[in-house]
C-alpha cells in the first residue's frame, strides 16, 4: 500500500510540473467563448410613419445625411434640428426611395442631408415630424479625432456585446470595412439590423463600404447591391464618384477612402480612375493622414480567403503606395492581423500598416486557422471578436488599440503608436515624382 501511496505522490508531483509548465507556455493564449446564436427582436409595433432604423452618415463638408425608414408611403422627408432638446431652428427637406426583392417590398428610406453644423457639437433632431428626438454629435474640425473601427458585425449576442463596447468609447465616427446585416437573401434582416444598429448609428456617422454579403445578386432575377445602396447611402456624389460602392471624406486632418472589392477595380475601371484622381487631389498639409477600407484583405496570414485580394492588390496596392496610404483597414477574415508597415510581400517603411478586423460577431464564427511560422511583415494575430479605435493625436502620431470581447468585457489586447509617413521621406508631399506615379500607373 504504501508503494502505491508513493506512486500516486510521484505521479502528483509530475502532474503538477506539467500544468505549471503549461501554464507558463499558454498563459497569454485567451480562451475564447462559443459563438452565439442570431439576435432576435421582440414585436415592437409603431405607427406607421414613426422614424424605424435612423442612422446618420458624412455627406460633405460640415453636412450629415439623416437615414430613416416609415412604413407609410406618404410620410415627409424632413428633418427638424438644432441645438436644443425640443427647439428645431432649421428644417432640412430630403429624397427618399424603396425598392422590391422578390417578394418583399421595403418601406420608404428616407434620406435628408442637414447642414451646415457647427463641429463637435451637440444636435437634437427628429425625421418626419415625429418623435422620438434623437441626438447626435457632429466630429470635431481639428484633432484629436478618435474612430472606432469593426467590421463584419451581423447580428448575434457577440455583435451586440461589441457595440455596447463600442458605446464605452468616446468616437467621434465609426468605420466598418464591409458586411453589415449578413441579410443574405432575406431582406427583413435588414431591418432588424438597422433597428439593432440605431442606438449607435443615430448618434455618430458610420461610413461603411460593401463586403460580400452585401452582394445579393440573383442570375436574371435580383442586381447586386440593391438592398445595401438603397438603405445605406454613402457620400459618393459628394467626393466625385459615380458608385456609392467607392468614396472618400474627411474629417479633421484625416482623409478616408472607401474603396470596393466587390466592384471592378482593373487599371481600366471606373473605380480605378476615381481612385487616381482623388488621390491626386489630397493635400497632406491639410490632411496628413490618409487611410483606406476595403472589404478582402491583401495582407493575411490566416488560412481563411487566402489569396482573394490579390487582383485588387496588383491593382492598386501602387497607387496607395505612391500616395504614401498610412493605414489600410479591411475585414472579410473573421479574426483580428495587424501588419507592420508592408509592400509588394514584405515590410517597407513607405507601405501601408494593415489591420484585418473582420471580427465584430457574425454568425459565421471565427477563423482560428493560421499560417505557421507567420510571415515577417504580421505582428499581431489572433482570432476573437472585438473592436478597435483610432485616435488621431495630431498630424503625426495615432494611437491604435484592439480591444477584445472577453467575458462581455471590452480587455485591450493589442495597441501600437503609429507614426505618420509625413515627414519620413516617402511620397506624401503631393510633389512632382507622386503625380508621375500615379498618372503612368
Amino acid at each position: 500500500m504504501s508503494n502505491w501511496y508513493s506512486t500516486m505522490k510521484i505521479l502528483l508531483h509530475l502532474l503538477t510540473a506539467i500544468l505549471l509548465i503549461a501554464g507558463t507556455v499558454f498563459a497569454g493564449d485567451y480562451l475564447r467563448p462559443p459563438p452565439r446564436k442570431t439576435f432576435h427582436f421582440p414585436w415592437d409595433p409603431k405607427s406607421s410613419s414613426q422614424p424605424q432604423q435612423v442612422h446618420i452618415s458624412l455627406a460633405g463638408d460640415k453636412h450629415l445625411r439623416v437615414t430613416w425608414v416609415t412604413s407609410d408611403g406618404s410620410s415627409p422627408s424632413i428633418v427638424e434640428y438644432g441645438t436644443s432638446p425640443g427647439k428645431y431652428s432649421a428644417i432640412a427637406q430630403g429624397e427618399s426611395t424603396k425598392y422590391s426583392y422578390l417578394l418583399y417590398s421595403s418601406g420608404k428610406i428616407h434620406h435628408t442631408v442637414i447642414g451646415p453644423l457647427q463641429e463637435n457639437t451637440t444636435y437634437f433632431y427628429r425625421c418626419g415630424g415625429e418623435s422620438p428626438e434623437f441626438q447626435l454629435k457632429t466630429p470635431p474640425s481639428m484633432f484629436p479625432v478618435t474612430f472606432a473601427v469593426a467590421g463584419d458585425l451581423g447580428q448575434t449576442g457577440w455583435t451586440k456585446s461589441t457595440l455596447d463596447h463600442i458605446d464605452q468609447c468616446k468616437y467621434d465616427v465609426h468605420l466598418l470595412p464591409g458586411d453589415l446585416a449578413y441579410a443574405d437573401y432575406l431582406q427583413h434582416r435588414w431591418d432588424t439590423f438597422g433597428q439593432l444598429v440605431q442606438p449607435l448609428a443615430s448618434s455618430r456617422p458610420w461610413m461603411v463600404t460593401q463586403g460580400n454579403h452585401e452582394k445579393e445578386s440573383i442570375p436574371f432575377l435580383e442586381d447586386g447591391f440593391v438592398s445595401y445602396n438603397s438603405r445605406w447611402k454613402m457620400p459618393f456624389e459628394e467626393s466625385g464618384s459615380t458608385s456609392n460602392l467607392y468614396y472618400s471624406f474627411d474629417v479633421a486632418g484625416v482623409h478616408i477612402i472607401m474603396l470596393g472589392s466587390y466592384t471592378p477595380y482593373d487599371e481600366y475601371s471606373d473605380q480605378y480612375s476615381w481612385l487616381k484622381a482623388d488621390l491626386l487631389k489630397v493635400d497632406r498639409k491639410r490632411t496628413p493622414w490618409l487611410v483606406v477600407l476595403f472589404h478582402v484583405p491583401w495582407y493575411n496570414s490566416n488560412r481563411a480567403h487566402q489569396g482573394e485580394g490579390d487582383d485588387m492588390m496588383t491593382s492598386m496596392e501602387p497607387l496607395l503606395y505612391a500616395a504614401g496610404v498610412d493605414i489600410v483597414f479591411t475585414g472579410h477574415v473573421h479574426a483580428y492581423e495587424r501588419t507592420r508597415r508592408v509592400y509588394n510581400g514584405k515590410s517597407d517603411p513607405c507601405g501601408a500598416v494593415h489591420i484585418t478586423i473582420g471580427d465584430g460577431g457574425n454568425r459565421e464564427g471565427l477563423a482560428h486557422r493560421y499560417k505557421q511560422p507567420p510571415p515577417e511583415w504580421s505582428v499581431f494575430r489572433e482570432a476573437s471578436f472585438g473592436h478597435g479605435e483610432l485616435k488621431m493625436v495630431n498630424s503625426t502620431h495615432a494611437f491604435w488599440s484592439w480591444h477584445r470581447n472577453e467575458d462581455d468585457e471590452p480587455v485591450q489586447s493589442d495597441q501600437v503608436w503609429i507614426t505618420s509617413l509625413i515627414g519620413s521621406g516617402c511620397n506624401t508631399g503631393g510633389g512632382h515624382e507622386m503625380i508621375r506615379i500615379l498618372m503612368d500607373s
